[in-house]
């Protein structure tokens, strides 16, 4: 059990990095709120020394995880990257399912565990392997590209996978004048736009879903944020609507959105994307101002400092991420040849 002592020096570093993060809308973390939350840190900083576990956090779960006991916080992209070099026996997920299949399929001889248990995703649940090999019959010879947000049987009937930060340049480099594109049938859309203007002839088509965040929003909320703040820079991923996405002033993902942020002289910005990603940029810019007024995934916010207290001390099965050999070793190529094709 700890002590005060170590609760209060505990706190103190807890709000050292949540000072200038949202708790909720329009209200920042005080140094109160990070006492209810270190007994809980100490605990998991604890234990994962104890088991040998690192703790991989994406940048929407909620910031007591990313702030409070991740080892790594990143986006898709560096979270696969991440898990590949772990040498820990253990890694705890914080994301949804098919994050930590991706980690499983990466690492297999890890034990990996996601806190949620099976949290989903609008989009990796949209389509199975099943689908997907029958919509290629459609197609005999495309080359099948699906995006990360896609269960592990998915990936093991495609050819390479890709995140947000490098599908636009894999796209470009892949074979033939016809690409499949699954399973975000929007990012497609945005995938088609982009290559055109690259001046790179493909045609992509898609089958699929959309994300339960970005795909909600609308012309509405770029204009409130232009009328409300004139000259406002709005920044988007690319999981909306083509039509939104071209009424905004930076189109990315969660890495692109850091990196404009930091090399912007702006003060003040617009994001219509996950509440998550913006707790990040309060916390990297505490000398800027992010507006931002919807955008939550649920799947994400399910990972809590309990659960992931309970996959340390006694991972249930549903906390347990088990990828079937075959389907394991096909999705393995495809991710692989990702890491191959995207430039370091």
């Amino acid at each position: 059990m700890s002590s005060d002592s170590d609760i209060k020096q505990e706190s103190v570093r807890l709000f050292s990095e949540l000072k200038n993060v949202s708790l909720r809308k329009n209200v920042k973390w005080t140094l109160e709120d990070c006492e209810k939350i270190a007994p809980y840190t100490l605990e998991i900083n604890k234990l994962k020394k104890e088991k040998d576990a690192v703790i991989l956090a994406h940048s929407y779960t909620n910031p007591e995880i990313m702030y409070g006991v991740a080892d790594t916080i990143g986006d898709s992209y560096a979270l696969s990257m991440e898990a590949s070099r772990v040498k820990a026996k253990t890694i705890i997920f914080a994301g949804v399912w098919f994050m930590a299949e991706t980690a499983k399929i990466i690492n297999p001889s890890k034990n990996i565990y996601i806190p949620a248990g099976h949290a989903g995703c609008t989009l990796a649940d949209s389509m199975t392997g099943e689908d997907l090999s029958k919509f290629k019959e459609k197609y005999p010879g495309v080359p099948v590209i699906c995006y990360i947000n896609s269960s592990a049987d998915v990936k093991a009937y495609s050819d390479v996978c890709v995140t947000s930060a490098n599908v636009y340049d894999i796209a470009a480099k892949m074979p033939g004048d016809k690409l499949i594109f699954v399973p975000d049938v929007l990012m497609a859309d945005n995938l088609q736009a982009e290559l055109k203007r690259r001046g790179v002839r493909k045609e992509i088509v898609s089958t699929g879903g959309s994300c339960c965040v970005h795909d909600k929003y609308t012309e509405q909320d770029v204009e409130h944020l232009r009328s409300e703040y004139p000259g406002i820079k709005v920044m988007i991923h690319p999981e909306a609507r083509i039509e939104i996405c071209r009424l905004c002033d930076y189109v990315g993902g969660t890495g692109g959105m850091l990196k404009y942020v930091a090399e912007s002289k702006d003060k003040t910005l617009g994001l219509l994307t996950e509440v998550g990603l913006v707790n990040r940029l309060e916390h990297d810019n505490p000398d800027k101002k992010f507006i931002w007024n919807k955008g939550t995934c649920a799947y994400m916010k399910r990972n809590t400092l309990l659960n992931t207290l309970s996959a340390l001390q006694n991972p249930s099965s549903a906390q347990t991420v088990v990828v079937e050999e075959n389907i394991c070793n096909r999705a393995s190529e495809c991710i692989e040849k990702m890491f191959k094709m995207t430039d370091r």
